[in-house]
């Protein structure tokens, strides 16, 4: 049986208990593999429940010093008992100078305590009672995350000036920088908002008129990686110069912020047709993939054949999927992409199969710059034939010339 002997406001502040006539220190922490809360005790005497009772500070130095025991138990092993017993006399029932040498020796969890309240200055120093004469019962979790975040900036030696701060409040990543950016104005001390919205100014001036497009290679989602790059450098540079003193991280966060909302933009848009406004010569074409895929395109259809082309790309792309081919049976013509390659090759029938012979084909090769280039071929072939490309590109028909193009591209 199990009865509750004292208990605070806060439901996660250690709690007495007395279960089957024993006096025990009940707490909280960590989970087991079901990701459900694991329940530790802890036997204490009447002396300790005095303390807890009227002293939270002491309360709190004492949770803080067992939670690390907790965490090693992991999953489903066992608290070390003795270990946590042996932390209750020295952390509830000693003077303040022996529990600041104690808290010296100890993994001990800082975070508890700044969340309920604790100087974080002489936390530092580590004059841990001291620090515990602001402790509250309620619990802040939001300090107690900044407080870690700027530990870890500190750690690998940067430091935040205030427009750095609240710009990363503004942008949501000051806790988290794996966060996607938003803008939150409301975050920021209103007394620098206008500042931090400078910065931003600048960000969005910088980039006004750039976007980042899709990569059908990728999937529907997937953006332009180097859309991406070109936007983020042209950002950054014009940051920096207008605020030399930024750190790193607040630069970083706000050229983040422009590539991202551009890449949602080019997510929420519906696809461009590179054909629209051009006539296609082509009246019927065909999409094939590596893997046996097929698509027929017409143009009387309602879309333009690029458009059907790099949906077809999106829809059947994958990392054993990388040649897509676009085929015009009636002109004898086509063009194969080979995106794991950077390349594409057209090929032209010199001369069909007759009598039972195979046709002989002519099939030239040339490098291809990123997705931007793949689209401006595909269209031109779409729009004019394999007769169109020979002004896009220098065309090899020796493949083995091609072959070491390529690697010496690949090599610079």
């Amino acid at each position: 049986m199990r009865d509750i002997v004292f208990t605070r406001s806060s439901g996660w502040i250690p709690t007495v208990i007395r279960e089957d006539g024993e006096l025990k220190l009940m707490l909280g922490a960590g989970a087991d593999a079901n990701h459900e809360p694991r329940t530790f005790t802890i036997p204490i005497s009447e002396a300790h429940v005095a303390v807890i009772r009227e002293d939270l500070a002491r309360h709190l130095l004492l949770w803080s010093a067992v939670l690390p025991l907790c965490e090693a138990a992991g999953t489903r092993g066992q608290l070390d008992e003795n270990a946590a017993v042996l932390l209750l006399d020295p952390i509830l029932l000693s003077p303040p100078a022996d529990v600041d040498a104690l808290f010296r020796r100890i993994p001990w969890d800082r975070g508890r305590l700044v969340a309920h309240g604790a100087t974080i200055r002489l936390l530092e120093r580590g004059q841990v009672c001291e620090a515990m004469r602001t402790a509250t019962e309620a619990a802040d979790e939001k300090r107690a995350q900044e407080h870690h975040a700027d530990r870890r900036r500190t750690e690998r030696g940067a430091v935040l000036g205030p427009l750095d701060a609240q710009t990363l409040k503004y942008t949501g990543q000051y806790l988290h920088g794996a966060t996607i950016p938003r803008r939150n104005p409301d975050a920021v001390d209103p007394a620098l908002l206008p500042q931090v919205m400078r910065v931003i100014a600048t960000a969005e001036q910088a980039c006004a008129g750039m976007r980042i497009g899709l990569d059908p290679r990728r999937g529907h989602r997937a953006t332009n990686k180097r859309d991406w790059k070109r936007m983020e450098a042209t950002v950054d540079a014009a940051v920096r110069r207008a605020y030399p003193g930024l750190v790193d991280d607040a630069v970083r966060t706000v050229t983040f912020l422009m590539c991202s909302e551009a890449a949602d933009r080019a997510r929420s848009t519906p696809p461009e047709d590179d054909d629209s406004g051009a006539s296609a010569t082509k009246a019927a074409l065909t999409f094939t993939d590596d893997t046996g895929g097929e698509k027929k395109w017409r143009r009387d259809g309602p879309r333009g054949a690029s458009a059907e082309f790099w949906e077809f790309v999106a829809d059947r792309s994958a990392g054993d999927n990388e040649v897509f081919t676009i085929e015009d049976e009636e002109m004898g013509e086509g063009v194969q992409l080979q995106f794991y390659a950077d390349c594409i090759a057209r090929i032209t029938t010199v001369r069909p199969g007759e009598a039972g012979s195979d046709p002989q084909y002519q099939v030239e090769y040339s490098l291809v710059d990123g997705m931007g280039g793949y689209r401006h071929l595909v269209s031109a072939f779409v729009q004019g034939g394999c007769a169109a490309l020979d002004q896009h590109g220098q065309w090899m028909s020796d493949a083995a010339e091609f072959e070491r193009a390529r690697r010496q591209r690949k090599a610079r």
